[in-house]
C-alpha cells in the first residue's frame, strides 16, 4: 500500500523517538508494586535481565556474572563478552517472557513506557523489576548507582569514567541539533541531549523553549524558525534513513550561518538523541568535545 513519504517519515520517528525517551533513565526509577523496595531493605539481585542495551552495558561493567539476559543490540553485538548472555529480543520488538521467565531471573530492568505491558506481566509472576528512564546526565548517575546497590557493587569507578567525557566550552556557540526533518524537531534542556549540550556549555537555541512536539524534551520548529535562529553550529542526527542528507534540499540551508561556515556535523542517533550504551555516549561527546573546544 502507497503511504506519504511524510505519514512514513513521522512513523518512523515515533518508533525512533519513543525508544529514545523511554531508554533507561534514572529519574523514574520505579520499582514496580510487586516488589517494592524499602530504604532500610535495597533488593538485592544476583540474575538480572536487561531489557534495554544501556542497562544491560551498565550491569556488565558493575558485574557481569550477573547478567543472565539481554535485548539484542548493534550497539553491544560487537563485544565477544555478550555473546554468550542469552537475547530475549531484538531491534525494537517486546522481549519474549518465555525466554526471560525461562532464565528464572530475579530482578528485570525495562524502559518505562516501551516495556510497561511485559512488566505488568512479570509483576504478576512475582518477579521483581524496575523501569527506568534516562533524559538526563544525571540521571544516567543516578541509574549506574541504584544498579550498583541492587548488585552490591562499587559504582565509582564507572562514574568517575562519565566524568572523563564532558570538558566544558569556554567559548559558547550558537548551536541547533535537529533529531529529524518531517517534522524538524530539535531538543530543549529537558532531553537527553539537551542536557548534554548544557553540560559542553554550549548555547543551545531552543533549550528554553516548550512546544507543542507530542515528545517529551523535543519541540517543533519551522523552516522559517531555523532560519531565524540562524545557529553558528548546525548538528544534525543520523537515524540510517538518510534525513541528515536530505536536510541540504531545504529552502534554509545554504542561508544558514552554520552551512556557510562549513560547521554542519552529523552524528548518531545512538549517543546523542539515545544513550544507548557507554560506549555510545563516549563517542558523542569525543564529537562534542572536537566540535566545541
Amino acid at each position: 500500500m502507497f503511504q506519504h513519504p511524510v505519514l512514513k517519515a513521522t512513523a518512523l520517528l515515533l518508533g525512533v523517538l519513543l525508544v529514545a525517551c523511554n531508554a533507561p533513565t534514572a529519574q523514574q526509577l520505579s520499582p514496580t508494586p510487586a516488589s517494592p523496595p524499602t530504604q532500610t531493605v535495597p533488593i538485592k539481585a544476583s540474575r538480572v535481565v536487561a531489557l534495554t542495551s544501556l542497562s544491560a552495558d551498565i550491569i556488565h561493567r558493575l558485574d557481569k556474572t550477573k547478567l543472565i539476559g539481554m535485548s539484542g543490540s548493534r550497539l553491544l553485538s560487537q563485544n565477544p563478552e555478550f555473546t554468550q548472555v542469552t537475547k530475549v529480543s531484538e531491534g525494537r520488538s517486546q522481549p519474549n517472557l518465555e525466554k526471560i521467565v525461562a532464565l528464572k531471573p530475579d530482578f528485570v530492568i525495562g524502559a518505562a513506557g516501551f516495556h510497561d505491558p511485559i512488566v505488568s506481566k512479570l509483576q504478576a509472576m512475582g518477579i521483581k523489576t524496575m523501569l527506568t528512564k534516562v533524559d538526563s546526565w544525571q540521571s544516567l548517575n543516578d541509574l549506574t548507582s541504584t544498579i550498583a546497590t541492587i548488585l552490591q557493587s562499587d559504582p565509582q569507578p564507572l562514574l568517575r569514567h562519565y566524568q572523563t567525557f564532558i570538558k566544558p566550552t569556554d567559548q559558547p556557540a550558537s548551536t541547533l541539533v535537529l533529531v529529524s526533518r518531517q517534522p524538524i524537531l530539535a531538543p530543549n534542556k529537558s532531553s537527553w541531549a539537551g542536557d548534554l549540550m548544557t553540560r559542553f556549555g554550549t548555547k543551545n537555541l531552543v533549550a528554553e523553549l516548550q512546544g507543542q512536539s507530542q515528545f517529551g524534551g523535543y519541540i517543533t520548529l519551522s523552516a522559517e524558525k531555523v532560519l531565524q535562529a540562524n545557529p553558528e553550529v548546525l548538528i544534525l542526527v543520523d537515524t540510517g534513513q538518510g534525513e541528515a542528507e536530505k536536510f541540504k534540499s531545504e529552502p534554509f540551508w545554504s542561508k544558514l550561518n552554520a552551512t556557510q561556515r562549513n560547521q554542519v556535523y552529523v552524528f548518531d542517533y545512538y549517543g546523542l538523541v539515545n544513550p544507548g550504551s557507554i560506549d555510545a555516549i563516549e563517542k558523542a561527546c569525543i564529537q562534542l568535545r572536537k566540535i566545541f573546544t
